[in-house]
């Protein structure tokens, strides 16, 4: 980047702390035609953005942006562009979900950068649609983690602003209380479980109708993604010479053990939204264990303030401790009208300089191996398994299933009383049809 570019990027790098801290103004009930730039300002160049967030208006003075916006300032001050915000509202789009929006949009060329979800990437990287970021100076800089997750084809078509981990939240006070040591393997977290429902915890584990998943990729993929030969399985996995089932039946089989004792109570999980349903229990000490995110940890309105000392630890799995990491990233259409200045753009929203701006802001991990962010005690531990290398991933562009969508839509089957054998199955016929389309 030339000098000019490097010393205005300095420049706003010193204002951005005093930005950040600024009360976020709320946005709800505009007319959606305002947060649209009319596209007449012939001396500034534009990038188009869908994203599924209501966004301010860019030229707003003296307002402050979220993270993610104090990056986009600074693509727009360095290299002198407007970001057009084009947002995903349910009202907007009635019975199209934000997926199916940004597929029709990204195939029709509509705008110039997206926000997209793992499946999304993997179905428009495999169609050619997405544009190979490989290239671009802070792809240099990624995490091995994101290259895997968001390669399709042997092109990088997506990068993210946070690495998303989920893990156990757990009461630690009540895991001492009953002498209980926090759980590495399954075996383990299940003797948990039967000592607090021997002692009056009928239910331990809260759960929800989206989540548990994160069980089934810890107990699945542990030895892929932390033996070695991730690829080669994964090839094996896309040729049909490996079978999908044969990796998920052991989490599904954990599931229904869970299930079955009553750890879990699958029929109030299958119609619970996440955190609105566990939440109040957990916080209330009435329950020890529940999943999250990583960013509920820092959120008071949902686990970050408790009274009790909680920390957040990985799932159960033969290789002990394994923390859940699903992706989601920026891509650009591979023939978008603005695709060069959209590449700029993101290169310096995905640079050190603004990941640490925005890591540092949202307190995450980044997609930087060159970032990083004190978190707080409660996340050390699932935070220093990442550092090292230990996880495994619930979403992958890679494979030709799709992993995080289809994997928590046939968990709500055994919820509602599939077996085991029918969920695999499924998972069967995911892998045939994929199979056919290759």
């Amino acid at each position: 980047m030339k000098n000019k570019s490097r010393n205005s990027r300095r420049r706003l790098l010193a204002c951005l702390a005093a930005l950040a801290i600024l009360p976020l103004a709320a946005c709800a009930g505009r007319d959606s035609s305002s947060d649209l730039i009319f596209q007449d300002r012939e001396e500034k160049r534009i990038v188009n953005f869908f994203s599924p967030m209501e966004k301010m208006d860019p030229n707003a003075e003296n307002v402050a942006r979220t993270a993610s916006d104090l990056t986009v300032a600074m693509a727009e001050e360095v290299l002198d562009i407007t970001m057009v915000y084009r947002t995903y509202t349910a009202e907007t789009y009635q019975d199209k979900t934000y997926d199916q929006v940004c597929l029709d949009r990204v195939r029709n060329n509509l705008d110039d950068l997206y926000l997209l979800n793992s499946d999304i990437i993997l179905t428009l990287g495999a169609e050619g649609q997405l544009m190979d970021l490989s290239g671009l100076d802070s792809a240099q800089n990624l995490r091995e983690i994101i290259r895997t997750a968001n390669t399709v084809d042997g092109k990088l078509v997506a990068i993210p602003q946070e690495v998303v981990a989920y893990g156990l939240f757990v009461n630690v006070d009540l895991f001492r209380q009953h002498n209980l040591a926090l759980p590495e393997t399954p075996e383990e977290f299940l003797e948990c479980c039967r000592v607090f429902q021997e002692n009056g915890i009928d239910t331990p584990i809260g759960a929800n109708r989206w989540w548990l998943e994160t069980f089934v990729f810890a107990l699945a993929y542990a030895d892929l993604y932390n033996g070695g030969n991730t690829q080669a399985e994964i090839e094996a996995l896309n040729s049909g010479a490996a079978r999908y089932s044969d990796y998920m039946r052991p989490g599904f089989a954990f599931l229904q053990t869970l299930i079955d004792h009553g750890y879990i109570d699958a029929e109030k999980a299958l119609v619970s939204e996440a955190i609105e349903a566990e939440g109040p229990d957990f916080l209330a000490g009435k329950t020890p264990i529940v999943m999250a995110y990583w960013g509920a940890a820092n959120t008071q309105t949902a686990y970050g303030k408790t009274d009790f000392e909680m920390q957040v630890i990985g799932f159960p799995s033969s290789r002990g401790q394994m923390p859940v990491i699903p992706m989601t990233g920026f891509a650009i259409g591979a023939d978008a009208e603005h695709r060069e200045i959209a590449a700029q753009v993101l290169d310096i929203m995905v640079s050190d300089e603004a990941l640490q701006v925005y890591s540092q802001t949202n307190r995450v991990i980044s997609p930087s191996k060159n970032v990083e962010v004190d978190c707080v005690p409660a996340l050390r531990p699932l935070n220093s398994q990442i550092e090292a290398g230990v996880y495994v991933l619930g979403s992958n562009a890679g494979m030709n299933v799709e992993q995080w969508g289809n994997t928590c839509l046939i968990v709500r089957e055994l919820l509602g009383g599939a077996t085991v054998d029918e969920c695999m199955a499924a998972f069967d016929a995911l892998q045939d049809a994929a199979m056919q389309q290759s």
